[in-house]
């Protein structure tokens, strides 16, 4: 099944009296309606089991040359067999292979005597697990093999019996030795579940196996048997079905019988057997869905992370409900604005490559530091960093008080940072802090921002481009509001001229009493 709950489609479908078809087309250009053809198509009306497809009818108007079969949409045992993730017990196996042996049973008896192509890609499972042969009959329809490429062509005869590759046509009987041969490497494919004529230790193409096949050169090359992965009793009857001699191969009927005496599970009864397909299916089903379920949540919750770190945890959840954000007023925040002097003359002398390297490293360190404080990262541009305290989420006044403990922080850190390019020179890391009034809003459809607009903003970069390397330059509001606390030491640098401010009274951050911290 598909994620939406539907079948997937494994054959060219169409609509006929209401029921999904599967439609084979003819690689001919016309068909004339002759009087054997005519009898090919009565013999296939005529034909009515459970394991074998529901013969529909024929197009012979050109060029929709086609056949008409009962689509089964599990698909054909060839894509069971490739599909890791439906788990087959021995007595699922057991089960598909006594309907590949009724069915070719049924076949043999029939008027239409034989198969002549049969392999797991026409092994067809229809909605109930139940298998069905498909491709059988209408020799003349079929009589002109599909223009394929090589590869292809030699791939589809995996199955075919040695004989049949000499000879290419054999009486009836001889046929039907040759789909019991094709019925031996089948067996193999449902034990093993490694392709169709696998053999251990060899890297062969189709061409090669095939080849090999043809030629019956003792010792007989066929494929390998693994008693690890099956009986003892199943490898023997591999070995029977694919016996060089013709001779040797029991019939299907015979088969039946061998299957009916080693398979431990046979005696259960027709309902049994249904029930338990349709709880290893429903087992199946449910652990791809679990599967799923937690591929889903797992990329949900690194969507949602992703999105955490665009946007403040409590905009981004508004977002996530579908509702608008809006803009809101702030009447106190603490900005933080830094940058690394001389980094103009420090790219001149780096690559880009180096450049990059280099902030990387710097905001990794960083946005590490920033994690233990109530302050959220507002944007990086360049070698800027700025960082604000007291929104989303107001806390009163301890915005001031977390901003400047951050700094430090970060001051200290940024003494020790090494530059990989450069291990000898130190950062010269300019930081300035002001405090005071902003509005807050979303930004934008594509890639939306989390911006601050008002006058603080523009203060505390100024209080920043007016700081000094490796110092902290604080504004005469922020340090009043840090004056309640009475736990950090300042130092007043006086009066500077900011341009669009005219004369500021600022301070320098010293550092904190730890002896007189905030709770």
């Amino acid at each position: 099944m598909t994620a939406h709950g539907k079948y997937q489609v494994f054959a060219n479908t169409g609509h006929f009296k209401g029921n999904v078809v599967a439609i084979k087309h003819v690689n001919k250009k016309r068909i004339e309606l002759t009087r054997q053809i005519l009898f090919e198509l009565k013999h296939m009306r005529d034909i009515q089991f459970n394991h074998l497809t529901r013969f529909i009818g024929a197009c012979i108007d050109p060029p929709n040359l086609c056949i008409v079969t009962e689509y089964c949409p599990r698909g054909s045992l060839q894509d069971i067999l490739e599909n890791e993730s439906i788990n087959l017990d021995w007595m699922f196996r057991y089960s598909l292979i006594n309907d590949i042996v009724k069915g070719m049973a049924f076949l043999h008896n029939s008027i239409i005597g034989h198969h002549g192509s049969l392999k797991s890609s026409n092994c067809v499972v229809d909605s109930r697990f139940v298998l069905k042969i498909t491709d059988y009959g209408l020799a003349s329809f079929r009589a002109t093999p599909d223009a394929d490429d090589a590869h292809a062509l030699y791939a589809k005869k995996l199955w075919t019996a040695p004989e049949l590759l000499q000879k290419g046509q054999l009486p009836t009987q001889g046929m039907q030795k040759a789909d019991v041969y094709s019925f031996g490497v089948i067996l193999q494919e449902i034990a093993l579940r490694n392709g169709p004529f696998y053999v251990e230790g060899m890297d062969l193409s189709p061409k090669e196996i095939v080849q090999k096949v043809r030629h019956s050169q003792a010792p007989f090359f066929r494929p390998s048997i693994d008693l690890g992965a099956h009986s003892e009793e199943l490898a023997l009857l591999m070995e029977r079905c694919w016996a060089q001699e013709p001779a040797e191969r029991p019939d299907f009927s015979q088969v039946k019988v061998f299957i009916r005496r080693f398979n431990k599970e046979g005696s259960t009864s027709i309902l049994d057997n249904l029930l338990s397909r349709m709880e290893q299916y429903a087992n199946n089903l449910e652990k791809l869905v679990e599967e799923r379920t937690q591929a889903y949540l797992e990329e949900k919750r690194r969507a949602e992370n992703l999105l955490y770190q665009i946007l403040p945890h409590s905009v981004a959840e508004q977002l996530k409900r579908g509702e608008t954000v809006q803009a809101e007023a702030f009447d106190s925040v603490t900005i933080y604005f830094s940058d690394i002097v001389g980094f103009t003359a420090l790219s001149a002398e780096s690559t880009p490559m180096q450049v990059v390297t280099l902030l990387n490293d710097l905001y990794t360190c960083f946005d590490a530091i920033i994690d233990n404080f109530d302050v959220y990262k507002v944007e990086t541009i360049g070698d800027a960093y700025m960082v604000v305290s007291g929104l989303p989420v107001r806390n009163g006044k301890l915005h001031a008080h977390e901003i400047v403990r951050m700094a430090l922080a970060l001051l200290d850190a940024v003494r020790t940072f090494r530059i990989r390019h450069r291990p000898s020179d130190q950062l010269h890391l300019r930081i300035g802090i002001h405090t005071g009034p902003v509005c807050a809003g979303v930004v934008g459809l594509k890639m939306p921002r989390y911006c601050l607009f008002g006058d603080t903003v523009n203060t505390a970069s100024r209080m920043e481009s007016n700081g000094q390397a490796l110092k902290i330059h604080v504004s005469s509001t922020t340090k009043e509001v840090l004056d309640e606390f009475g736990c950090f030491e300042l130092e007043l640098r006086g009066d500077v001229e900011m341009k669009g401010k005219g004369k500021m009274r600022t301070y320098w951050l010293l550092g904190e009493r730890k002896n007189n911290m905030v709770a």
